[in-house]
């Protein structure tokens, strides 16, 4: 029993484990990229970056260190964001109402997300000008 379970606080939805679990996160990944791709415009426009980038740093001519330098920034701008979005959607669950905490939550969110893209003309630049 982990401590958890010992002291009733384990999650209801924990119940699978080993290849079944793995079997269903892999459903679950991919209901949130669908939800993401629907629900929120920057992913959606970020998503599409990515499908024109990525095959860009295929034959640009660097080596492959550079090449998955650029590939790795591009896909940081699609984790940042997912986390972004999900930040803002469990703000927006609890409540609708403005509150400075919320707001700051946001705004992180929207640096980290600016952050990413800037490490990627970063990124992009040193490798293509280095």
């Amino acid at each position: 029993m982990t401590n958890d379970e010992q002291s009733g606080n384990a999650s209801p939805f924990k119940g699978k484990t080993g290849l079944a679990r793995l079997w269903r996160a892999l459903f679950y990944s991919r209901d949130g990229l669908r939800a993401a791709y629907r629900h929120e415009d920057a992913f959606r426009q970020e998503a599409w970056l990515a499908l024109a980038l990525v095959p860009l740093a295929f034959v640009m001519p660097v080596g492959n260190l550079g090449r998955a330098l650029m590939i790795a920034s591009i896909m940081l701008v699609l984790i940042v964001e997912l986390i972004n979005s999900a930040i803002e959607a469990a703000i927006d669950r609890i409540s609708l109402e403005h509150h400075d905490l919320s707001k700051r939550a946001k705004d992180i969110g929207s640096a980290a997300v600016m952050i990413a893209l800037l490490n990627v003309i970063v990124t992009w630049s040193l490798v293509l000008l280095g």
